[in-house]
């Protein structure tokens, strides 16, 4: 069972600095854990700084910060709510919120605390609707937005007489079209070994087909029909449509598969607008790509066409500089700072009536926006999340490694996999 799944004390927080829990001044110190949201720790380092060492000017308060990659987050974030060693203010993604809020370690935005930072009502209602479960007070608000789209090579389709696709049916087609194995080209690539994007292209398939993971009563469902048909669907990318590299299997993160989108090894790929940053720092020029929301079959359910992802923050309970802490968030969500970290980040905006500012185009901006205010749906906003994410989406590494070294893998066997992790999720409960 995952350490996020066990109801925990209250603990992190942070020792250095007054240890008061006042307003903010003096020789108070937070402690803030950022993940990793540019090319490098080193980027994400040069881009905050700046942004943090204003906060410390207009405030007094200063902030150490440690930026953390996403191979390790989530354990760090575990140890810290057992060990009690943890910072006073942190990123998480925002699928694990609801998890993490049953810890009971992190600091409810109740009335209060919601009003300290400026309100509710200054956030997209969907992206502070990934804060925790609901009717619940969030334990953690939006702070970089994110969405999934189907980048397309324009050149690659031009030459091939190509539209880009605006159903399942037709980027199979056109993936199929665009894998030349004479040249070495795939129509797309997948990160076929990462147990989290597995996970996204799990749900988001399934919930095109109307069908969900858990129960009213938060109970897995996991092996349903839709969810079954959902994951097959995407498998068979490479294994019935072999419009994907079998070495995709190895690709244990997004950045491995855009960056063969990036060198025009392949044609399309998936992947949350945060990928633009990448694809330019490997020579792509911005206009010789183009953006359309992930396509759902003709006969979808639900247009879906992405989790509503991105970062949240959270507050340790029993931080000792409470106050500081909500004078950091209340800063790191308004509109400048937003605006400041929204390219570097390649990030979408998590306020109302706020304008994207990752790219220069507009009709990428518009298209991204778009998918993540209307054709975006939350993460089962249920305490066994984590489970789910890690169950299924190792699950599906499996399944891809068999199809790589030849294996086939069946609807049944799809239901059965399914099964098996609905049953660990279940017993883990």
């Amino acid at each position: 069972m995952s350490a996020l799944g066990i109801s925990l004390a209250a603990c992190g927080g942070n020792d250095s600095g007054d240890n008061s829990n006042g307003g903010g001044g003096g020789d108070q110190t937070l402690t803030y854990w950022a993940s990793n949201q540019g090319t490098s720790l080193d980027n994400d380092k040069q881009v905050l700084t700046p942004v943090l060492q204003k906060f410390t000017q207009e405030t007094g308060i200063k902030v150490n910060l440690e930026v953390i990659g996403w191979n390790d987050l989530q354990t760090r974030i575990q140890t810290a709510t057992t060990s009690g060693q943890g910072p006073d203010v942190l990123n998480i993604g925002n699928t694990w919120a609801a998890s993490l809020q049953a810890t009971g370690a992190f600091l409810p935005f109740d009335d209060d605390a919601m009003k300290a930072i400026g309100g509710k009502d200054k956030f997209v209602p969907t992206a502070l609707a990934t804060g925790g479960k609901e009717g619940e007070p969030p334990t953690s608000v939006p702070l970089y937005g994110l969405a999934y789209g189907l980048y397309y090579n324009k050149a690659m389709f031009a030459a091939a007489g190509l539209q880009p696709p605006k159903t399942w049916e037709e980027m199979v087609t056109d993936a199929q079209k665009l894998t030349i194995p004479a040249k070495k080209q795939w129509g797309m690539a997948l990160a076929a070994g990462s147990y989290t994007e597995n996970v996204h292209f799990a749900f988001i398939n399934a919930a095109q087909n109307g069908a969900d993971w858990f129960d009213k009563d938060g109970k897995p469902t996991f092996d349903g029909d839709g969810n079954v048909q959902g994951v097959l669907r995407y498998l068979d990318l490479m294994q019935k449509d072999k419009v994907a590299n079998p070495s995709n299997a190895q690709y244990d993160n997004g950045t491995k598969s855009v960056n063969d989108f990036a060198t025009k090894k392949v044609a399309m790929v998936i992947n949350q607008n945060n990928a633009d940053s990448s694809i330019v720092a490997n020579g792509m020029k911005a206009g010789e790509y183009g953006v359309v929301p992930f396509p759902a079959p003709a006969n979808a359910a639900a247009p879906v066409a992405s989790h509503v992802a991105g970062i949240n923050l959270s507050i340790f309970k029993n931080t000792k500089h409470k106050d500081a802490a909500l004078k950091f968030v209340k800063y790191m969500t308004d509109a400048t700072t937003q605006t400041t970290l929204g390219k570097p980040f390649s990030s979408l905006p998590v306020l109302k009536d706020a304008k994207p500012v990752f790219t220069t185009d507009a009709a990428e901006a518009a298209t991204f926006q778009d998918i993540y205010n209307t054709k975006s749906k939350p993460l089962p906003l249920v305490p066994a999340e984590d489970q789910f994410e890690s169950t299924v989406g190792k699950a599906m590494n499996g399944m891809f490694g068999k199809i790589a070294t030849g294996g086939t893998v069946t609807a049944d066997d799809v239901k059965a996999a399914l099964k098996t992790a609905g049953d660990q999720v279940a017993a883990g409960s």
